[in-house]
């Protein structure tokens, strides 16, 4: 375990002194600041559209920055020898791979952190504008109303920052797996593609749910196999809830269409059930592949 936690402490620091990772973090808040400050003519509907706008932004850069890490940490580290040095210390191979998974993750969580809080900020700054309030009123109703709009978007916020952490992590997984094996090149359109067909699997449940006699017993084993492989990511996306729906909070509370925080929280919880469940699948099959590589660069 001590040995694991060392792995997590140095590719946690190595990660995030990578120029990529500064730089996708600093391209990230540069875009966030910007969408900030412009309107999105939604009619009403500006704080919402940033805000789901700024979570795809979140994703993207945090997940590029994480697949960087993955190629560093292990398949460059195999190509220039310095695995077999690591290798070389009493350390199994599972504790390589397991910590520098948590520690490239734990880079993912700082980077989503620090990317949520300026879209909090944001957020927190825009309300006003958006709602059409005077931010400056000395009327306690009005400041009262801001604080609730303020107070209800930034809690529908957090936990669908928590479920993209959550996704980039299950991606990640698949990153790690494949840096066993293959570079960058292989590696980063690979799980681009994955996280295309992790989106598209949510279209498979017609096919292998319910009767469907209409269907083909082939079709449907397909159809569960590449659902159970596949990560099924549309898990991870709460949006139509968190982001688009009003959140029971303040003054929000008695809205009869609003949701509770507490079910909002459960669900993250079981997502984090499945993120786990699913790389700890990945991460096997990556360890499989890991202890038949030969660490001397190349495939012998």
């Amino acid at each position: 375990m001590y040995r694991t936690l060392v792995i997590l402490r140095y590719t946690f620091l190595e990660t995030v002194v990578q120029p990529i990772y500064a730089l996708l973090l600093t391209l990230g808040a540069a875009i966030l600041i910007i969408f900030g400050l412009l309107p999105f003519f939604t009619l009403g509907e500006d704080t919402k559209m940033f805000k789901s706008v700024a979570l795809d932004v979140i994703l993207l850069l945090v997940l590029l920055a994480t697949l960087f890490a993955t190629s560093k940490s292990i398949y460059e580290e195999i190509e220039d020898r310095t695995m077999l040095t690591l290798m070389s210390k009493p350390v199994r191979r599972s504790e390589v791979m397991i910590g520098k998974y948590l520690g490239i993750i734990m880079a993912a969580a700082l980077g989503v952190a620090i990317l949520g809080v300026i879209v909090i900020f944001g957020t927190w700054l825009r309300i006003p504008t958006d709602y059409l309030l005077n931010a400056n009123s000395l009327n306690d109703v009005v400041a009262r109303q801001i604080l609730d709009y303020r107070m209800m978007h930034i809690s529908g916020l957090i936990p669908q920052l928590v479920l993209t952490w959550l996704q980039i992590s299950v991606l990640a997984a698949i990153g790690v797996a494949l840096s066993t094996r293959f570079s960058l090149v292989v590696n980063l359109p690979t799980v681009i593609i994955l996280y295309l067909a992790g989106n598209l699997t949510r279209f498979l449940l017609p096919i292998i749910g319910g009767p469907l006699t209409d269907k083909p017993e082939i079709v449907r084993v397909i159809g569960r196999v590449v659902a159970l492989v596949l990560p099924f990511l549309g898990t991870f996306d709460l949006k139509d809830i968190t982001i688009l729906s009003t959140i029971k909070i303040g003054s929000f509370a008695s809205d009869p269409q609003a949701v509770a925080l507490g079910p909002i929280w459960g669900y993250v919880g079981i997502a984090a059930l499945y993120a786990a469940a699913y790389c700890t699948f990945v991460l096997c099959v990556g360890m499989w592949s890991f202890q038949r590589r030969e660490l001397g660069g190349g495939e012998g």
